[in-house]
């Protein structure tokens, strides 16, 4: 088998290079050792305790309900619009 495969690598390899132009080999080549090496990067060491410790101290948990402040958003009837608008205007400046 490996005579095999020398045999078609020595008939196909020129054929290939003349159709792939160099750069672009090279290009494609660093673009894959780049994700491979992204791919077995060390994980950095954290910041606080070590979770593998039962004993490590951490900050205390609260409980918030998620529906606590919760108001209905039914419709209701339009309110007069003028007076909507009086209630959110700005206050004049004196001596304006």
């Amino acid at each position: 088998m490996p005579v095999q495969n020398l045999a078609r690598l020595a008939a196909v390899d020129p054929v290939a290079t003349t159709l792939v132009p160099l750069p672009f080999k090279t290009l494609s080549l660093s673009f894959a050792l780049l994700f491979l090496a992204g791919c077995n990067t060390v994980p950095s060491v954290s910041a606080g305790p070590d979770p593998s410790d039962p004993g490590a101290r951490t900050s205390r948990v609260d409980y918030r309900s998620s529906i606590g402040s919760y108001t209905s958003q039914r419709p209701v009837a339009p309110a007069a619009w003028k007076k909507q608008n009086e209630q959110v205007t700005p206050a004049p400046k004196p001596g304006e």
